[in-house]
């Protein structure tokens, strides 16, 4: 059965997509820069190819625009087995574009080429398949798809139709660069996270959704927000996790560092799959840091996306 012929999905995601432009010279700031690679990028985007790369049926909701880079994401988007039937252009806008610098191993600079607006933040109501919104086993929208309207509306019907069906997660994924402030952001989140089971961020992306930076204290305010889960990952201290079960840590999987923006995105790939299986909590982590690990050693994060043999050679030949 090809992507086409299904009509749910187990992974399905919302949100951002564009073209990364990413520097051939490792090291050295853009205006040095001489030669680049183009990628596929965007968060929500990334993680649905991640979730493919891992042999989930996974699709995409986003928007871009009717140019080249437009059709280029169509065309990676099929290469890398996710269903673009939801992608559709927007008149009069750019498919956005994103630089970066890269100096490993922890200064990554990004500059968002997305003014006046994005065509991913143009995704309206009354434009959604529901009853693909509600089929799906897992759900994943992004904070940057709260940050504007139209986009903050339909995130927000989309996560109300879900009713509680399968697993909803939200990415905590704060973007500074996209809202007025912090405290804008933190609003929009309080809203969002009673329809979600899951929500994932790193501590930054926790103190602006609950207040807390500390992963204990934050994990707790995320379940006491309503969310079945609450994962907070910590860098080189690993990622914590905590649902009714229990709390759990699992420690960083060591790795050269190249690229580390698309590691995040590996790991929520990872995390969905782990969830459609069935794992324990534990399991889940490990596999999803060991996938994140992997990509932070990359250049792309689309491209780099691993498979599940990949993943579990990251992880000593036991997934």
């Amino acid at each position: 059965m090809t992507a086409h012929e299904s009509t749910s999905f187990e992974v399905l995601t919302m949100g951002r997509v564009g073209v990364d432009v990413y520097p051939e010279q490792i090291g050295v700031g853009l205006d040095e820069v001489t030669s680049f690679g183009k990628f596929l990028g965007g968060s929500a985007t990334n993680v649905a190819v991640a979730a493919a790369r891992l042999g989930r049926r996974a699709a995409v909701i986003t928007r871009t625009g009717d140019d080249p880079f437009g059709r280029f994401v169509h065309r990676a988007l099929g290469g890398f087995g996710v269903d673009d039937r939801f992608v559709t252009p927007v008149a009069g806008l750019p498919t956005p574009v994103t630089f970066c610098e890269i100096f490993p191993p922890d200064h990554f600079p990004l500059y968002f080429y997305r003014l006046p607006t994005a065509p991913d933040l143009q995704i309206r109501t009354d434009e959604l398949d529901l009853d693909a919104v509600r089929a799906a086993d897992v759900f994943w929208v992004t904070v940057t798809g709260l940050s504007q309207e139209p986009s903050r509306e339909a995130t927000l019907a989309a996560l109300e139709a879900r009713g509680g069906r399968g697993v909803t997660v939200l990415d905590l994924d704060y973007r500074p660069m996209f809202w007025e402030s912090a405290s804008e952001a933190s609003a929009q989140v309080a809203r969002a996270l009673p329809y979600v089971t899951v929500a994932v961020g790193n501590r930054e992306e926790c103190e602006v959704a609950v207040g807390e930076t500390d992963p204990e204290s934050a994990a707790k305010a995320l379940r006491d927000a309503g969310v079945d889960l609450a994962v907070v990952k910590q860098g080189p201290a690993g990622v914590l996790g905590t649902d009714a079960h229990g709390q759990v840590t699992v420690p960083a999987v060591p790795v050269e560092v190249v690229n580390g923006l698309g590691a995040g995105d590996a790991f929520g790939g990872a995390l969905c799959h782990g969830l459609l299986e069935g794992w324990d909590l534990r399991r889940t982590l490990t596999f999803a840091n060991a996938a994140g690990a992997y990509v932070a050693g990359q250049l792309a994060c689309a491209d780099a996306m691993p498979d599940v043999a990949q993943v579990t050679a990251m992880l000593g030949g036991d997934a």
